[in-house]
């Protein structure tokens, strides 16, 4: 597999007005590239933040089962009017993954709700409250990934797309961090480079932490 591909930061559609302002999505582009992959029809395909549902949505078209959890209730109202399985897009807190009713998983795509070194509100509640901290969120992203480490086929592979966050002279190193954390309860297979046309978080480029259950 190639370390490193060019995509063009961009999507098909456009969301809703009333998202516009927080449009965090990544192109239907890189979720094509990794479902071609690491999957094949009829996979379940699952995304712990699901977002604006783009991974749902994709992996839809192109014939997979797709599971997602989302915790704003916008979001998810959204994702139900555009996926033909409504049902499969829950409305829940991923910290609390193992007490969701979902299928062995095949294979599983996101990009985690980003937070600073010095950050204060927690990303897992939409920004909503002040959490535990950094330290706290890192806590968190390793115990999600613990509980979906149990859920996961036997030749499932994990892909976390992330990147670093240059802020104000300061580099919080969210990509590397998260890859500590979820190396940890998974097993760590490297990482992919993506070089967008353009991004955001101070950078032009991301990874895709790939990650595999372990033995």
């Amino acid at each position: 597999m190639r370390t490193c591909i060019q995509l063009e930061n961009k999507n098909r559609f456009e969301l809703p007005v009333e998202f516009q302002d927080d449009d965090v999505r990544f192109s239907e582009s890189l979720v094509e590239f990794f479902l071609n992959e690491f999957t094949q029809e009829k996979d379940i395909v699952f995304d712990p933040f699901a977002g604006f549902g783009t991974t749902l949505i994709v992996a839809e078209q192109m014939g997979r089962d797709p599971y997602g959890i989302e915790y704003d209730k916008k979001r998810v109202r959204y994702i139900k009017s555009i996926l033909n399985q409504s049902d499969k897009i829950i409305e829940g807190d991923s910290r609390k993954l193992s007490e969701y009713d979902l299928p062995e998983i095949d294979f599983s795509l996101t990009s985690p709700p980003y937070m600073t070194a010095f950050g204060k509100a927690d990303p897992f509640t939409a920004y909503s409250i002040v959490g535990d901290g950094y330290q706290g969120y890192l806590k968190d992203i390793q115990s999600i990934y613990k509980q979906l480490a149990l859920r996961l086929a036997k030749d499932a592979k994990v892909v976390i797309e992330v990147a670093n966050i240059k802020k104000e002279g300061f580099v919080t190193t969210l990509a590397w961090d998260i890859a500590k954390s979820v190396s940890k309860v998974l097993h760590f297979d490297g990482e992919i480079v993506i070089n967008w046309d353009s991004y955001g978080a101070g950078y032009d480029h991301s990874y895709c932490l790939i990650f595999s259950k372990t033995t």
